[in-house]
């Protein structure tokens, strides 16, 4: 497995896995779903900081992060996304994205990488409480996906 910055290639691999999580999960309450078109100019936006786990050129999974809230006092903290393709989890991919995230991050001056994470998703809050994050907030009922109020899981970590 390599992991390597995202390229406009990788946009409709990128956008299967995040439309699959999109239409079927609850780690995101978006219902709408990422043209290849919008992933490629998110990977333009970030440069640098998106990135693909992939296995024989096929890409495994994505991880990426930009700045947590605007305004010039929060240019050190992001907040970062990491999906998965279904085949990919529980084989250390996941890990080693966010490895490759947090040390590029660390490079580029970031303090807080922040994970806000839907509270039903407790395999994503085990995975981040893994990895050193802790949780420092819950927001109960912001968000809605599947007829139904869920909660919102803030996960911090100061790199």
């Amino acid at each position: 497995m390599n992991i390597r910055p995202a390229v406009d290639a990788d946009a409709l691999a990128i956008a299967a896995i995040w439309n699959s999580e999109i239409r079927q999960g609850v780690s995101t309450f978006n219902a709408v779903e990422k043209t290849t078109a919008e992933v490629q100019a998110l990977i333009a936006a970030r440069a640098g900081a998106f990135f693909v786990a992939e296995n024989d050129g096929q890409p495994l999974g994505f991880a990426t992060y930009s700045q947590f809230r605007g305004g010039v006092g929060y240019a050190h903290s992001m907040e970062h996304t990491v999906y998965l393709a279904a085949a990919a989890r529980g084989q250390g991919v996941g890990r080693k994205l966010m490895a490759h995230l947090e040390k590029a991050a660390r490079n580029k001056g970031v303090h807080v990488l922040v994970a806000g994470i839907g509270g039903e998703n407790t395999a994503a809050i085990a995975f981040h409480a893994a990895l050193g994050y802790a949780e420092t907030g819950r927001l109960p009922q912001v968000g809605r996906k599947f007829d139904r109020w869920m909660d919102l899981v803030l996960m911090q970590k100061i790199l």
